[in-house]
């Protein structure tokens, strides 16, 4: 059964990428009795990771984000999964996140420091907290090696951003902070067999509401750089 199930979520993926589709479409798509197709679809209902309505299949970003993992903890293979799913999406969630947390929030924010463009996926201002968020939609499980040079990527971007500050072209609200901490972080579809690499936070997008909120409680034993009249960087 649970292999029905997998079998049946990546249906649903595959044909909720654009749009809804029909439930007979997915009972034919896993190619299994539509009385046991019909029992698994109800059971994902049940749980909140579809919406059956008249015949056709809804999901919305969320969803198919806990449909993968799902999928993923059931056997699936996560390069076939993670293809599934839609960059946009994977921001999405987490820029709303950040918004439900007070967070002012940009995407792809671009800059220039050093003789160099940079880019953070994403970037979300909370007094005295802006979290530089590199999204990784990685498609296969990362060694440490692997990890580590994400992990030092982002801390240079989130880095150079601090320094980049105040620049009077940017209009992300940090810039009129008198006080700033800087905090680069790492989001993933799965949780991998680290939180943490260097003291910057590895987060599961689904625990990405667990994690702002507890965030203020620790954000001082991360890495982080501070700013402020004071001083112009300090790296802690």
């Amino acid at each position: 059964m649970l292999s029905i199930e997998m079998k049946l979520i990546i249906s649903i993926l595959e044909m909720t990428n654009d749009e809804s589709d029909l439930h007979g479409a997915v009972n034919m798509g896993v190619k299994v009795p539509s009385q046991i197709a019909g029992k698994l679809l109800r059971k994902l209902q049940n749980e909140g990771l579809i919406k059956v309505q008249k015949g056709v299949i809804e999901t919305d970003a969320t969803q198919r984000l806990r449909l993968a993992v799902r999928a993923v903890d059931l056997g699936a293979d996560l390069e076939a999964v993670s293809r599934l799913l839609r960059w946009q999406e994977f921001e999405s969630m987490a820029a709303f996140a950040l918004e439900q947390n007070g967070y002012d929030v940009s995407k792809n924010l671009r800059f220039k420091h050093g003789g160099r463009r940079w880019e953070i996926d994403i970037v979300g201002c909370r007094k005295p907290l802006v979290m530089c968020i590199d999204c990784k939609h990685w498609h296969r499980r990362l060694n440490p090696s692997e990890l580590r040079k994400i992990v030092e990527k982002q801390i240079e971007r989130t880095r150079a951003f601090a320094a980049s500050l105040p620049n009077p072209t940017s209009r992300i609200e940090c810039v009129r902070w008198n006080y700033v901490e800087f905090v680069p972080s790492v989001l993933s579809l799965l949780e991998g067999s680290s939180s943490f690499y260097d003291d910057v936070p590895i987060v599961p997008v689904l625990k990405l509401q667990d994690f702002l909120t507890n965030l203020p409680l620790y954000a001082g034993s991360l890495r982080h750089f501070v700013k402020s009249p004071t001083t112009k960087l300090f790296n802690s």
